[in-house]
Parts: structure tokens; C-alpha cells; sequence
């Protein structure tokens, strides 16, 4: 049997967290749940650290969603949905995601394509636009974007692959 944490443990170990890298509250309450701390500690511990600006989810937000477009290159959808996951109100998402412009998008997409398409191999034209297409939606682009993208690298053949 394990020894329950006090409420001072719990701050203790989540302040020192929130410290060294920005956080947000859904993964304080998962941390608090797997450490099996009272509903009662929880909502105490929530409020000192929301209080304090050790969590502020708009604030996580933003730089989750510039991360996660800037380094891992992923598209609007896929971000919405690891946002979900970490239990972020959609409103929040929503407006940190609509913070960046689609330009951002575009330019992250068509860097991607143009290095994918170098090792697509497809019998036609629009084979490997459809293997493109279903690529950059694994990435979580939305299909707007997508097409901009394959219509602008139409422009250029694809007869030089």
C-alpha cells in the first residue's frame, strides 16, 4: 500500500514541474489522478497554481501550437486533437489556432510535399497527387490548404521526379 502524498508534496512536486517547462491544467489533473490525491487536494492544488500563473492554458496554448507547427510540422487538425487531448477548452484552442496564418501553413506544407514527392512513385500524374494528398492529411493539414499547396507544385511538372 502506498503512502497518500500531502498537500504540500503534491504542490511541491507540480510547482517545481511547472517551473521548468510550461504545463497545462489537464496534465496537473492527470498527475494528481495518477498520484491518487482527493478530489478536495486536487481542486485546492488547481487553484494556488492558477493563481500563481504557474498553469495558464491560453498561455500554454500558444506555445504548444507554435511548437507543434514550427518543429514538428504538423497541420491545423493534428494540433486540435492533441490539444483535445490534453483536455483543452476548445475556445482556447480555437483562438490560439487562429493566431496563425494560413501562409504559415502553406509554407510548412509545401516544403513537406516537395521533399515527399521526391520519393513518391506512382504509374500516373494523379496517383501520386492522391499519395500526396493522403500524406500531408496524416499530418493534419486541412484540405484547403492541401490543394493550394498541389496546385502551386502543379505548376511545376511532375515530370521531374
Amino acid at each position: 500500500m502506498t503512502k497518500e502524498l500531502t498537500k504540500e508534496q503534491v504542490l511541491l512536486k507540480l510547482t517545481s514541474m511547472c517551473s521548468s517547462a510550461e504545463h497545462c491544467s489537464g496534465e496537473m489533473l492527470k498527475k494528481m489522478d495518477d498520484w491518487d490525491v482527493s478530489p478536495q487536494i486536487q481542486a485546492e492544488v488547481m487553484a494556488y497554481l492558477v493563481k500563481e500563473k504557474y498553469i495558464d492554458d491560453a498561455r500554454f496554448c500558444r506555445f504548444f501550437v507554435n511548437d507543434k507547427i514550427k518543429y514538428n510540422k504538423w497541420g491545423r487538425r493534428k494540433v486540435e486533437q492533441a490539444l483535445w487531448a490534453k483536455r483543452i477548452d476548445s475556445d482556447t484552442a480555437r483562438a490560439a489556432l487562429d493566431e496563425v496564418p494560413d501562409e504559415l501553413y502553406i509554407n510548412i506544407l509545401s516544403q513537406l510535399l516537395e521533399d515527399k514527392k521526391k520519393s513518391v512513385k506512382g504509374r500516373s500524374d494523379y496517383e501520386i497527387k492522391c499519395k500526396l494528398v493522403r500524406f500531408a492529411m496524416g499530418r493534419g493539414f486541412t484540405y484547403d490548404i492541401i490543394n493550394k499547396c498541389i496546385d502551386g507544385a502543379e505548376e511545376t511538372s511532375y515530370d521531374d521526379i
